[in-house]
């Protein structure tokens, strides 16, 4: 049954890495990579109870979340500090049609 339900986290990770490659938008790709991580870290666990060595698989699933998250804070604010906020794009276009 955890392999079944491995299979399917897996396959249910496709459709998630086809946003990934085309996403229209950084934070689209952002939201999609964390998806994936996110059922990364829940298939370590079930990768875990397959094989018998479910505290080590969650030591791993738990550290790999961790990440998954920190990095997700990072490059969101990252993204946030570097785009053009609402209504900035007219005013930079508009200062430079004035000059």
């Amino acid at each position: 049954m955890f392999t079944i339900a491995g299979v399917v986290l897996f396959a249910m990770m496709l459709p998630v890495l086809w946003r990934v490659l085309i996403g229209p938008t950084a934070i689209d790709r952002i939201v999609a990579i964390n998806m994936i991580g996110t059922k990364t870290a829940v298939l370590l666990v079930i990768i875990g109870q397959i094989f018998g060595r479910v505290d080590m698989f969650i030591d791993f699933a738990l550290a790999y979340a961790l990440l998954n998250f920190i990095g997700s804070l990072a490059a969101a604010r990252y993204f946030h500090r570097t785009r053009p906020r609402h209504g900035e794009d007219a005013a930079l276009k508009e200062g430079k049609a004035q000059s």
